[in-house]
């Protein structure tokens, strides 16, 4: 008969290795975004606005609704919506395409190039705080380790 726990609950198997590093990395991403959900609290962002501003930034010349939504790091089905909040807070803005009036580009405005500046070192420091202790060679095979488990999926 199998043991009990102390709360009178069958313990529960333990989990695959695949089922184990799911939860593990579940829990880190829930424990690391906290962090910098404080961070882009102080310019009322959510973390899904600072990565549209973070791809326009590097991208001067705009780009259309769809290719921002597929360089986005979490996928939001109304892009619309996020970029015309952004939009109304004047941190980015949108005009038709010069060749193609079909195509609409959203470009970072000045204002939002300052809010991703006074960001900068904050953001910086959250992710030294969070994961600089692991060191340089872990987190680059930590990267590698993620970028090969995105490839298979």
């Amino acid at each position: 008969m199998a043991a009990r726990s102390r709360s009178g609950l069958k313990p529960q198997p333990a989990p695959s290795p695949e089922e184990e590093a799911y939860l593990e990395l579940l829990r880190t991403t829930d424990l690391l975004s906290r962090g910098l959900a404080r961070v882009l609290k102080d310019e009322d962002l959510s973390s899904t606005q600072y990565n549209v501003l973070r791809i326009l930034r590097g991208q001067r010349e705009g780009l259309p609704c769809g290719e921002i939504a597929q360089r986005m790091i979490t996928r939001d089905p109304d892009i619309t919506r996020l970029l015309d909040r952004l939009e109304n807070r004047g941190l980015v803005s949108r005009s038709r395409h010069e060749q193609d009036r079909r195509t609409v580009l959203t470009r970072i405005t000045s204002a939002g190039l300052k809010v991703l500046a006074r960001l900068d070192e904050p953001v910086r420091a959250v992710h030294d705080q969070q994961l600089g202790h692991v060191g340089g060679w872990r987190l680059k095979k930590l990267s590698n380790l993620l970028r090969c488990c995105r490839r298979a999926s």
